[in-house]
């Protein structure tokens, strides 16, 4: 369950942008791709050819998608009217505006067709780290215990954060980052949060290479990840 949530968790970041947009428009939602069953039913429902459309899984508090009026289970076939076909057109849809522009989502739910305006915003600092992980193939979570080797535990619970998940085939899995790595330092700066660690990422540029370093098990590791595709 942990692993589904986390791609979840990946899906919503990376509806968002592209690496090469700064700063990143955000919308606030959790997508995914049509299954073909669904494709099927929708050619058959509403008239439109299979491939076309990815599934609102959740809207978040407070974002544009909620304030637009999107819900979950809406299926987005249009945005600005150029016709949605998978989850990565509709992210770099997104991203291809300046910030707070305005847009309109086609979408299709059980009553019919919608469209929806909606204002996009700049990504909110903590989402945006954890966007520059995404792109870079990897997610970050709080530690599940005491970390005595780098002091103990924290207030709260905080403490070093965990990697939670490397997306197969990604510059981070090519680099050797595993599951269950302790990430000390990102680039030059030491991290012993995870807030701490998504402000050291907000700033950086996913085009470029990425060095952390990692305790994994009782050894310390210096990564470098390679420009995210």
């Amino acid at each position: 369950m942990r692993r589904v949530a986390a791609a979840l968790a990946l899906a919503l970041l990376l509806a968002g942008g592209v690496a090469e947009a700064r700063p990143w428009s955000w919308l606030g939602v959790r997508i995914r791709d049509l299954s073909e069953q669904e494709m099927d039913e929708l050619a058959t429902k509403h008239g439109i050819r299979e491939g076309f459309g990815v599934v609102i899984v959740d809207v978040m508090e407070g974002t544009p998608a909620a304030r637009a009026g999107l819900k979950s289970g809406d299926i987005v076939v249009a945005f600005d009217d150029r016709p949605v076909t998978e989850t990565r057109a509709l992210q770099r849809m997104i991203a291809t505006g300046p910030v707070e522009r305005d847009a309109r989502l086609t979408v299709l739910r059980a009553e019919g067709r919608r469209a929806l305006p909606v204002r996009l915003v700049q990504m909110p600092r903590a989402v945006a780290g954890e966007r520059v992980a995404a792109e870079y193939g990897f997610l970050l979570r709080e530690p599940d215990g005491p970390q005595p080797e780098l002091g103990g535990g924290r207030p709260g619970g905080a403490g070093a954060p965990v990697v939670s998940l490397v997306m197969k085939d990604s510059a981070a899995a090519r680099a050797g980052l595993e599951v269950g790595d302790v990430i000390l330092q990102v680039e030059e700066t030491a991290v012993v949060t995870r807030d701490a660690a998504r402000e050291a990422l907000a700033d950086l540029a996913p085009e470029k290479s990425l060095r952390l370093t990692v305790r994994r098990d009782d050894r310390r590791l210096a990564l470098e990840i390679a420009p995210a595709r």
